[in-house]
């Protein structure tokens, strides 16, 4: 009888606190999309900033954020999946393996505002690249790289070490066995990774104010030169993104309607960010049921 009590209470308990988080996080989702919503609109969406005058859009903010997840996602994406494949098929128990993910757990510990410093002195000094997309996008990668790297090594070791001696078994090698078989297995929970650190990217601000920049120079959409400073496709130009857009506004307060512009770029920001996450969620499931038939 006493353990039955002690059993419901601690049932309520856990229903109690689960119940907390989630009012909070309905809480706060909610009165981001009330506040800015109404101030969300096509031109808004498409028309550019304006930095003393009301009435200013986050377009080219837009763009910049979608722009540079895509070069972070070239960039990192293979660099967490041949380090993933290492840890989880070739590395051996030892000192340079414990060393190596002791170094991951280390990277995935650093806050944001470090990285963004980190980048900034190596980055945009050292190599000279300056407030640029590519600075950026090196930082990010290494914000990023740990946790992406662990979700790869994580989707690969849950695949049965069954699938390994298959493949071992039809006479593959070992690299056409993690290649052909091993990959495809792990790869609903690979992708899954990959759109939730997408939505990291695209929500991240304090390392990309020291190395992206925090100005959205006006685009030139028939200037197709990589190299050139208004180009949509220039890697080394500024590239003020929507999250540091409205740290931007809210720091500086020289746009009348700034307040506005924050709130309707807060909720844009919000919705990409869940978007990602949910979709996530449903392009996991979606290519489990395709690769296993489930």
């Amino acid at each position: 009888m006493h353990a039955k009590k002690l059993d419901k209470l601690a049932t309520a308990v856990l229903y109690t606190i689960a119940g907390i988080i989630v009012t909070i996080l309905a809480s706060l989702i909610l009165y981001i999309l009330v506040r800015g919503l109404p101030h969300v609109s096509w031109s808004f969406l498409t028309g550019k900033s304006s930095s003393y005058q009301a009435g200013g859009g986050i377009g080219i903010q837009l763009y910049n954020s979608f722009f540079l997840l895509v070069i972070t996602l070239l960039i990192s994406v293979p660099l967490s999946m041949g380090a993933g494949i290492f840890l989880a098929e070739y590395a051996k128990k030892g000192r340079i393996t414990n060393f190596v993910r002791t170094c991951i757990e280390i990277l995935s510990s650093l806050p944001s505002v470090v990285v963004g410093l980190f980048g900034y002195l190596i980055f945009v000094v050292q190599f000279e690249y300056g407030f640029s997309i590519i600075s950026g996008a090196l930082a990010l990668t290494v914000f990023n790289l740990p946790q992406m790297t662990r979700n790869v090594e994580d989707s690969l070791k849950h695949v049965h070490h069954t699938q390994r001696e298959a493949g071992l078994a039809l006479g593959l090698s070992r690299w056409e066995t993690v290649l052909h078989v091993v990959i495809p297995e792990a790869l609903p929970g690979i992708v899954t990774g990959i759109v939730l650190a997408s939505g990291r990217i695209f929500g991240e601000a304090a390392a990309l104010i020291y190395t992206a920049g925090q100005s959205a120079p006006a685009l030139d959409w028939s200037n197709w030169n990589v190299f050139s400073v208004t180009s949509p496709i220039s890697i080394f130009r500024q590239a003020e993104t929507l999250a540091v857009h409205i740290w931007k506004v809210n720091s500086e307060g020289t746009i009348p309607d700034g307040t506005l512009v924050s709130a309707g770029s807060a909720a844009v920001l919000l919705i990409f960010i869940l978007i990602f996450n949910f979709g996530a969620r449903k392009l996991g499931s979606y290519l489990h049921k395709k690769l296993t038939a489930a």
